[in-house]
């Protein structure tokens, strides 16, 4: 999710709409998620399974990476399903390729989201619905793009929009997911894998494009 906030999200954002403006709707992306966190944070997570061996504290972390990690990725699905939408209307190969490569990524991002919240719930339908349900924002996206704002939606609010879901998603890995792989697991595989997955996606934007 690191790489493609700066390399496609940002990077692409920075050449449609320029620099000063990506920039700015990317930090405040950053800036919203923060203030949502301090929010989420102070909500009482009264439905935590006490059968794990993962203490209540423990288990409000990985809820809340959870949750977080589920919001952010459907906020980032969202503008992609409108994206996918507006490419395909551009080229059906454009489009093709947009949602072949959107829907590599959404992989590991499903992980992300069922991964804490199995751990802090115990329960893997919890896990699954968590990760079903921000998937769907994406068709729900392409559908609102196309009956709603299709007429109203400009080709440059779309790449700010972009742009802030990369601060959105930036944020979510350095302060929710990162932390809590550094804590859970070993110091060197995680930063490992982060570069892996880089890796992985960066090899599949390459054969894609």
């Amino acid at each position: 999710m690191i790489y493609i906030s700066f390399v496609e999200l940002l990077a692409e954002s920075v050449g449609a709409v320029g620099f000063f403006q990506a920039n700015v709707a990317f930090f405040l992306g950053i800036f919203g998620m923060f203030l949502l966190d301090r929010i989420i944070e102070h909500i009482h997570m009264d439905t935590l399974h006490d059968g794990n061996t993962f203490s209540i504290s423990e288990n409000h972390n990985f809820r809340k990476t959870g949750l977080l990690t589920a919001l952010g990725i459907a906020m980032h699905n969202f503008p992609e399903g409108m994206a996918v939408l507006f490419s395909s209307l551009s080229s059906t190969y454009l489009g093709f390729s947009v949602a072949i490569a959107i829907a590599i990524h959404n992989i590991p991002e499903g992980v992300a989201v069922s991964i804490p919240i199995y751990y802090a719930s115990g329960s893997r339908k919890k896990a699954f619905a968590y990760s079903f349900f921000s998937g769907l924002t994406e068709p729900l996206g392409a559908g609102i793009g196309y009956f709603l704002l299709f007429r109203f939606l400009t080709p440059e609010s779309l790449f700010l929009m972009l742009a802030a879901v990369g601060g959105v998603m930036v944020f979510i890995c350095f302060d929710e997911l990162l932390p809590i792989a550094i804590k859970y697991g070993n110091e060197h595989l995680t930063f490992l894998g982060v570069f892996s997955g880089m890796l992985v996606v960066a090899l599949s934007l390459y054969f894609m494009y």
